[in-house]
């Protein structure tokens, strides 16, 4: 027993060396040269919106480890940017405006030993949420403000919506809109309608800044229509159901879950084409659908049959030969985009969450009151005519 507890010491005490020296090692650098590196040389610089990129020819190091670039934002905060010596370029960003800065290069061996600087001067280009300025709208929509831009290089940004408090104090809105999307089209509802006094302005991950955008906006009223009214209402040319996911699955709660979702055949070939009773006569101002995920990767958006490209019709009182004529009206014409920009059967977690929440397809403000509703789908995301509507909820003014 005395010798068992013996080994038993001298294991931990082995043990506990083993610790120490790791420990001691996790502290040190790699080499223990403290001689510095050489600089970089011969650095060119690409001005581009909102940031820089340096290329540089590498100090002559055998023990060359990184190079990093050191310099202050706008707002006073410092950055560096890193990069390995495999590679002779780096990206400095985060500037808002277009105006000179100061960057300082340096190179680091495998000891943490810094080369002297090389200061560069650097121009670049005003910052892409300037133009997605330019290009905001805030307008009514139904039940609250409707807000457009242009965002061409799917920057990362947010649009902040914002409304006095009782204080008398600006409010940032708790649904702005953050997106890296290239089309920024976003209804933020909930608002009495009364007239509002909205200030709105562009800010990207950095926390630069732009302008703001004054508007006063009159909601327009808006309701949920009764799902429970909700019917099929089958026309000739329209396109035969799935066998299983039938029409009625489109308003049945589910926005998901097989098979109480709605598929059109298949087989059919060309434009398929679904029409929806609403039950009630009125001044409609969108549609949610909820587009069916496929079980692929989990659970898949933007993909097989989707509504991609398509159109959605409404009437007061269709004609009975299923022609599109003169009584029904054109609500709108729509093309379905990822935010991400990914390719066919890949998507983002802020493309997921997009779809998960539905798509919101805004009505032609100047349409008369309907109560039929057709959707025509032109191309799914296969590029067939085929649809997959997991659900949808019909929102407008009955009164």
């Amino acid at each position: 027993m005395k010798n068992i507890i013996n080994n038993i010491k001298w294991v931990s005490a082995v043990l506990l060396v083993v610790v120490y020296a790791c420990d001691e090692n996790k502290l040190e650098p790699l080499e223990n040269n403290m001689t510095p590196p050489g600089i970089v040389s011969n650095v060119l610089v690409e001005n581009l919106p909102g940031e820089s990129k340096l290329t540089y020819t590498l100090p002559d190091d055998q023990d060359l480890l990184y190079v990093k670039a050191e310099y202050k934002l706008n707002s006073g905060r410092m950055m560096e940017v890193k990069s390995s010596y495999y590679n002779n370029s780096l990206t400095v960003e985060g500037f808002a405006n277009e105006e000179e800065q100061e960057v300082k290069l340096y190179a680091y061996n495998r000891s943490e030993i810094a080369s002297e600087p090389v200061t560069v001067n650097i121009h670049p280009l005003e910052s892409p949420i300037w133009d997605v300025f330019r290009s905001l709208s805030a307008d009514a929509a139904f039940g609250g403000v409707r807000l457009t831009a242009k965002n061409p290089l799917r920057h990362d940004l947010a649009i902040l919506l914002m409304e006095k408090n009782q204080q008398g104090d600006w409010e940032i809105h708790p649904n702005s809109v953050y997106t890296s999307t290239d089309s920024i089209n976003k209804t933020i509802r909930g608002f009495s309608i009364k007239e509002h006094e909205f200030a709105v302005t562009v800010r990207d991950r950095w926390l630069n800044t732009t302008d703001t955008l004054f508007a006063n906006v009159t909601p327009f009223v808006e309701e949920a229509l009764p799902k429970a009214n909700y019917k099929h209402y089958p026309l000739p040319g329209d396109t035969p159901s799935h066998t299983t996911a039938v029409p009625s699955g489109m308003w049945d709660g589910n926005i998901m879950d097989w098979p109480r979702v709605f598929l059109t055949q298949g087989a059919v070939s060309g434009q398929h084409i679904v029409t929806i009773d609403t039950g009630v006569l009125a001044k409609m101002s969108r549609i949610v659908i909820w587009d069916y995920p496929e079980y692929y990767n989990g659970r898949t958006y933007y993909y097989i049959g989707n509504l991609k490209e398509f159109e959605i019709w409404g009437s007061a009182n269709p004609n009975p030969d299923g022609s599109l004529d003169e009584s029904w009206v054109k609500l709108g014409s729509y093309n379905a985009v990822k935010p991400s920009g990914l390719p066919f059967g890949e998507q983002t977690d802020e493309d997921y969450q997009t779809a998960n929440a539905g798509f919101s397809w805004e009505f032609d403000v100047a349409a008369p009151k309907v109560r039929y509703l057709r959707i025509k789908s032109l191309k799914n995301w296969a590029g067939i005519g085929t649809m997959a509507i997991g659900e949808i909820q019909v929102y407008g003014n009955p009164n």
